[in-house]
């Protein structure tokens, strides 16, 4: 057993007082591939952001070689043989791939750039990797999504790296384009490069990991060797909590009513086959990880970017949805995962906001349905000055109120919430929740998106679960957390259910979807 390459030790990190790494422990050796697991908000990102240099840790120590290093940019980090692909790629379309491999680097001759050099340089990069359907004069926005990963691998490479990050490094491929990454794996471990691979794809872990760390909630659970566990033990250790109590039961009557929102055969170039049913009085949740299409459906049911096959019906009317105004009028709502930038006026008062889909979509009956906002904020018990208050002096949970507010206005049918309760305190969650079942009961459709799973399966009548644009299964509300999980990361368990969309009592709804 060879001696770490990296050591972090006791990793500490918050922002704005808010605790997100606690005393983490990693430890990556030469040659070994060293996954990187957890739940959204685990604090995986952020522990790759303070090796990469783009955080400072408050707490602990970074070892490379057994030497301390801290890192205060990126950059410095790249110097020192540390590198990290990102999810969003950094390289420039209009420039080729010896110019975005060198950017900032390059080769001087005579005190102008060495194209030549630089390009014969890339070559033998790629060559090394084995690559050889890239060319360095090639530009980047003729190339592939998988090409462009490996320019960016490429790029770590010429820093002469040792370890490299990967980020979600298969979210933006196809599946016949997962093959190459792979390869590529193999050959940096050849190589003796360390590779920290962050994935919430269990197959590519196991694929690919010699050990595994799991994180939850910012703390390390534990550090296996990949071939002493299986997926089921997994999934376990990556939630491994008991549903919180606070959720309120569900009222008499609840997901009883007609079908309020049909899909049948979804799909655009994000989402393929989503077959959906919700009843009026039904919570319906979506869960899956980042990415998985969640709030992709969201978007395509609001005309965002709208589903380009399949069929959409609202109480039992087709309808075609290609813009967020025709989603209004169909009475759909949004209550969106960015509250501050996509979903309020920030320097507009809580009347102005309140009023603003009414006064934008609706305007010949504003003025009446406006009527009753002050008896909406009210049932929401809304803590502020007065409607005249800016919304940007109200706190997390007041703003989601007034967003909540806007959408009630309207009298919908179906609620679409994505991530409601990101961002706002106990208190608050505990009266969105409140709200959400008081709407049910009222005949509402809700479609509700969270990636907190005590949340999801303590809410929802019914869970569908998403994994790679697609249903991967469906689940009852209060199912176990590591059954969503494992649906979320492709393994399916005993204890999922069929795709097809069901009745609240369980019968299988296939005459309608």
């Amino acid at each position: 057993m060879t001696e770490p390459l990296l050591e972090m030790t006791g990793i500490g990190k918050s922002f704005l007082g808010v605790g997100v790494l606690h005393g983490v422990d990693l430890t990556v050796r030469e040659g070994e591939v060293h996954a990187l697991v957890g739940e959204n908000g685990a604090g995986k990102s952020t522990l790759m952001k303070i090796l990469a240099g783009v955080h400072r840790a408050d707490a602990g120590t970074v070892a490379l070689d057994g030497r301390p290093v801290s890192f205060a940019h990126p950059v410095e980090a790249q110097k020192a043989g540390v590198s990290t692909v990102f999810q969003e790629f950094n390289l420039l379309p209009e420039r080729t791939v010896a110019e975005n491999v060198w950017l900032g680097r390059e080769p001087r001759r005579r005190g102008l750039v060495d194209s030549r050099r630089m390009a014969a340089d890339t070559a033998a990069l790629l060559d090394g990797l084995g690559v050889t359907d890239i060319r360095p004069s090639t530009r980047i926005r003729s190339l592939s999504v998988a090409r462009q990963q490996v320019v960016e691998i490429v790029k770590a490479i010429s820093h002469d790296a040792r370890i490299i990050a990967m980020d979600e490094p298969t979210a933006a491929l196809a599946d016949r384009e997962v093959g190459l990454l792979y390869d590529l794996v193999a050959r940096l471990k050849e190589r003796g490069v360390a590779i920290l691979y962050v994935s919430h794809r269990l197959k590519e872990i196991f694929d690919l990991a010699d050990r595994i760390t799991v994180l939850k909630d910012g703390r390390l659970v534990d550090t296996m060797d990949t071939a002493a566990t299986n997926p089921d033990e997994l999934v376990k250790k990556m939630v491994g909590r008991p549903i919180s109590a606070f959720f309120p039961d569900p009222l008499p009557g609840n997901g009883t009513g007609e079908v309020r929102l049909e899909i049948a055969g979804g799909g655009n170039t994000q989402l393929d086959g989503i077959d959906l049913t919700v009843h009026g009085g039904e919570i319906l949740g979506l869960g899956g990880l980042q990415g998985s299409g969640r709030t992709e459906i969201a978007h395509a049911l609001f005309g965002v970017a709208p589903f380009t096959r399949g069929r959409i019906s609202v109480d039992g009317k087709p309808v075609r949805i290609r813009s967020p105004r025709k989603a209004v009028g169909a009475g759909l709502a949004l209550v969106t995962e960015d509250r501050k930038t996509e979903g309020l006026a920030l320097n507009q008062t809580v009347l102005a906001n309140a009023r603003l889909v009414l006064d934008a979509v609706r305007p010949g009956s504003a003025s009446r349905r406006a009527k009753r906002i002050p008896e909406i904020l009210a049932a929401l018990e809304l803590s502020s000055r007065g409607t005249g208050q800016e919304v940007r002096y109200l706190s997390g949970g007041n703003q989601q109120k007034v967003v909540l507010a806007k959408w009630l206005a309207t009298d919908p049918a179906v609620i679409v919430l994505d991530e409601p309760t990101r961002g706002i305190d106990v208190g608050a969650k505990q009266a969105v929740y409140g709200l959400m079942r008081r709407l049910a009961a009222d005949g509402v459709a809700i479609v509700l998106i969270s990636s907190e799973l005590p949340e999801l399966i303590g809410m929802a009548d019914r869970v569908c679960v998403l994994h790679d644009g697609r249903i991967a299964g469906e689940l009852p509300g209060g199912s176990a957390e590591e059954d969503v999980m494992a649906l979320a990361t492709g393994h399916t368990p005993a204890a999922a259910g069929p795709t097809t969309p069901q009745t609240p009592d369980g019968a299988a709804k296939g005459a309608q979807s």
